[in-house]
């Protein structure tokens, strides 16, 4: 783990979670500078050992175990992870009924193949609401894609959480709607609390 910068809001940015998904995001991490404020934690590639899904507690009993330790250690403000898709997985992935299948929200697609979602339970356990954990895909092979996830990285580590959700919102109104309707749904069974949303 890398550290960029200092104080607060902290940021840990993590990536190359598993398979081969760091060629398509690893480098993307390592590009970033310093923030403006706060400071910035890389993890630019936890494994690039056999694909375990991040949906599986396994996962955190192995290559994932690094990035509870990280969690805890940092106690991010934002938390966000990178990974990377193949195109014929795209429909299971914005699939509306994932939530019942898989346990976590649909992903969204900002633009460009870019994709944004939320973490995987085994995580959010490990953040309060205030906090923001946020998971993106970017398509594989795909630069424009790539190209975008650097843009809102760059955006976001000299941001605190509710800046760069009001740029979000702005830049991207009804996608981000959907995005929260769904966070707020699957954080509902984390926090007990109820949101006035759709």
């Amino acid at each position: 783990m890398k550290r960029l910068g200092s104080g607060i809001p902290k940021r840990l940015f993590v990536a190359g979670l598993h398979g081969d998904e760091w060629k398509d995001t690893s480098n993307i991490l390592t590009s970033l500078t310093p923030p403006k404020i706060g400071s910035l934690f890389i993890i630019p590639k936890v494994s690039d050992g056999a694909y375990i899904s991040t949906l599986k507690s396994e996962y955190y009993e192995k290559c994932g175990e690094k990035i509870v330790e990280s969690v805890k250690k940092v106690n991010p403000d934002i938390y966000i992870e990178l990974h990377a898709y193949n195109k014929k997985h795209l429909k299971d992935l914005t699939d509306d009924k994932r939530f019942s299948k898989r346990g976590v929200p649909p992903y969204i697609e900002l633009d460009r193949g870019l994709l944004l979602g939320s973490v995987s339970p085994h995580l959010t356990k490990y953040f309060s609401m205030e906090k923001l954990c946020l998971s993106f895909e970017v398509q594989k092979g795909d630069e424009r894609s790539k190209r975008l996830l650097l843009e809102l990285l760059e955006i976001l580590k000299d941001s605190e959480v509710n800046e760069f959700l009001i740029y979000l919102s702005k830049r991207y109104p009804d996608p981000v709607r959907d995005a929260t309707i769904a966070y707020f749904r699957y954080h509902e069974q984390f926090y007990g609390h109820k949101y006035p949303i759709g």
